[in-house]
């Protein structure tokens, strides 16, 4: 018996050495680092853009619109023009022409007076905001130079204008 109980534990063991070892975990993945040394941004140049030429700007808007026979500028316009003003104020070498245009209705003689008149209220208003008579201009052209070629109010209230025209 001593043989047999001798033999089962031989075999035990055998079978026990035999038995496949517990699989170790695998490795984890070795990752590699690389360090970069920071690269320096550029400077972001900003170039100034006249506000002239930005279409988001009430500069942008260039002309002061009349009702009938009326030469005083409008209360919806005093903001457009101080803003001009302003602007020539702060750049003494631009220089502007204020054209002053009327409808066709009236005689040649009276538009181009009142053109005139229009184109002058302009004026005394930038000079008022600190623009230099030496930056400005005033002509009239009447009806000469329409906006609109209608025939009905909806075009005459787009001819009677005064216009900023700067000098390039």
């Amino acid at each position: 018996m001593k043989k047999i109980v001798v033999s089962i534990v031989l075999v035990n063991l055998l079978a026990a050495c035999a038995s496949q070892k517990p699989q170790e975990a695998p490795a984890a993945p070795v990752v590699q680092r690389t360090v970069v040394a920071p690269v320096e941004a550029a400077p972001v140049v900003q170039t100034a853009v006249d506000p002239l030429n930005d279409p988001h700007s009430i500069l942008a808007g260039r002309s002061v619109y009349y009702p009938f026979d009326v030469a005083a500028v409008q209360d919806a316009d005093k903001p457009l023009v101080q803003a001009h003003a302003k602007y020539l104020s702060e750049n003494a070498a631009r220089t502007v022409r204020l054209e002053g245009n009327c409808d066709e209705r009236g005689s040649n003689e009276y538009n181009l007076g009142l053109g005139q008149r229009r184109a002058d209220g302009v004026k005394k208003m930038l000079e008022l905001g600190g623009a230099k008579a030496g930056q400005l201009n005033s002509v009239s052209y009447g009806e000469e130079k329409p906006a609109s070629v209608g025939h009905n109010e909806a075009a005459w209230s787009q001819n009677r204008r005064t216009d900023l025209n700067y000098a390039k």
